[in-house]
This record gives C-alpha cells, structure tokens and sequence, in this order.
C-alpha cells in the first residue's frame, strides 16, 4: 500500500466514526462550508453533506480501478445513499473505497476524475483533505471528541505543507493560523488548514 492510500485508510475510518455519531435530530443541521472554493462555500444541510461523502467514496473502487466515469455511468451512484440506515450504509461504501485503496502499489498511475486525468498519489490527497477537514468540522457540530489522531494529523500535515499554497490559492486551505513548532501534529495540521487548533 502506497503511503497515501495508508493515510487515507485512517482519515476515512475517522471519518466514518464521526459520521456514524450523528443523531437523528441532527440532520437537519446546517454544516458550515468546508471549503472557500465556489460550489462548496454555503452551509448546506448536514445529511446532504454525508451523502455527498457516500458519493464520494462509491466512486474510489472504480477510479483506482482506471475506469472513467462514462464507463462506469455518469449517474450510477446519485440519489439518496445512506437511505433508512445511514451508519450501515456509510459503513459499507466506506468499507468497500478503503479495501480498494489497500490495493494500490503504483503511486502514478493514472485516475480519470471528472476535471481530468491526475496521478493516484494526487487523487488521494484530495481525498485525505476532504475526510479529515469533514470529520473535523462535523465533530465539531455535532459535539463529538475530535476524529484527528496524532497519527493521521502527522500524515496530513506532511502531506500536504510543502502544497499548501497550492490547496489555500483554490481555497481548500484557509489563511493559516499561527501555531507553535513544537504544537501536537492535530493542531500543526489544523492550522494549516486555518483552523483554531
């Protein structure tokens, strides 16, 4: 296993763990937006944005696979995904996207996302982004312990400082905050992101 997909399979589980916290009186929340870019800078209701991660996460089999999305069906998997059960749903999707990742031993190879085709390595760190700020921030919402082990944090961090600029010119990454060098990794990580540590 390639060391990103080995971040992600952390990020996810943490993800997953969070996720599976939500209440059913907590779904109807509005998650502040996770991100500055257009398209992902309003609130939007919390069930929508954990669909949208099951979305997310059903499309990793195929795409590591090297299947294009016209191969595999542009609509395949829109709609309503976590259904009656959320938890067992995500459980499963998220099951199935981590197994797939363990399987990949070639950093370059090529996956087809839907703005173009990027190296495997790439399409992981968006991927690592999106679990680990989603988890962040839904832990925080919904009152749930923060998700971020020691671990992952230190992965993140590592993998994504040098392209920091990078991930905060598209905005992905908001302005840095202040941390101290000898900060616990989670709070080095979240400030990155600009988040309060």
């Amino acid at each position: 296993m390639i060391p990103e997909a080995e971040v992600f399979v952390l990020a996810d589980q943490a993800a997953v763990q969070v996720y599976g916290q939500i209440r059913e009186d907590q779904w109807d929340s509005m998650l502040p937006p996770l991100f500055e870019m257009p398209g992902a800078d309003q609130p939007v209701p919390l069930r929508q944005a954990i669909n949208h991660y099951g979305y997310d996460n059903s499309w990793v089999p195929d795409m590591l696979a090297g299947r294009t999305m016209n191969e595999v069906g542009d609509e395949r998997f829109d709609g309503d995904l976590l259904g009656r059960d959320p938890r067992g749903n995500l459980e499963r999707i998220s099951a199935a996207a981590r197994d797939a990742a363990r399987q990949i031993t070639d950093r370059d190879a090529i996956v087809h996302c839907s703005y173009g085709d990027v190296p495997t390595w790439d399409y992981f760190w968006q991927l690592n982004i999106a679990r680990t700020i989603g988890a962040h921030d839904v832990a925080q919402l919904i009152g749930a312990d923060n998700p971020l082990s020691e671990e992952i944090a230190r992965g993140m961090w590592e993998g994504t400082e040098a392209a920091a600029p990078m991930w905060r010119s598209m905005g992905i990454f908001r302005s840095s905050v202040p941390v101290s060098a000898d900060a616990p990794w989670r709070d080095r990580f979240l400030a990155l992101t600009g988040r309060q540590p």
